[in-house]
């Protein structure tokens, strides 16, 4: 029997199996949305006053959510969010909202806006949605916040799925 028993044979199996693993590996995390360049990091907001939440905020198709002082929003055509938003919904009716300022909420770091609907007064059904499913009873939306390059506030949230989201970004009137 030869003195190595095959031993640089057996490291360059180990080696060639490690290599393989590493690139399954890889596809995989690619796969399934694990590229970290997918996502882009937005600067989070910690300056954040109530008084810049009060007022009306606009999105396309007739959205429309208007937040009150007093902690009360009216929602008119609001989409879900995630994966919620391609179920084809929008909700409308009268709900409540809170500045959140260090309790974990949403998927960036800082201030986020959780806007409450227990009972939504009116469902309808956005055109095109590729999967249509009832509309729930009750719905709590978290709203990231951010500046644009004027330092004004945006709140948006992420829709469809997380290796290919998108923002739903509400606009507040002048």
């Amino acid at each position: 029997m030869p003195e190595n028993c095959g031993g640089p044979r057996v490291v360059d199996t180990i080696l060639r199996n490690l290599l393989a693993y590493g690139v399954a590996v890889a596809a995989l995390l690619a796969m399934a949305g694990g590229n970290p360049h997918t996502h882009h990091a937005v600067p989070a907001v910690y300056d954040a006053r109530s008084d810049e939440i009060v007022g009306t905020w606009r999105c396309v198709g007739g959205t429309e959510v208007v937040f009150r002082a007093d902690g009360s929003a009216t929602v008119t055509l609001l989409d879900g969010q995630e994966r919620d938003y391609d179920h084809g919904w929008r909700l409308s009716g009268s709900g409540t909202w809170k500045l959140i300022s260090r309790e974990p909420a949403g998927w960036n770091y800082g201030q986020h806006v959780r806007l409450h609907l227990p009972a939504p007064a009116f469902a309808g059904a956005r055109g095109g949605a590729p999967d249509r499913q009832a509309a729930p009873a009750r719905y709590k939306w978290t709203f990231e916040l951010r500046r644009d390059h004027r330092q004004t506030l945006e709140l948006y949230f992420f829709l469809g799925d997380p290796g290919a989201r998108s923002a739903y970004v509400l606009e507040k009137d002048a």
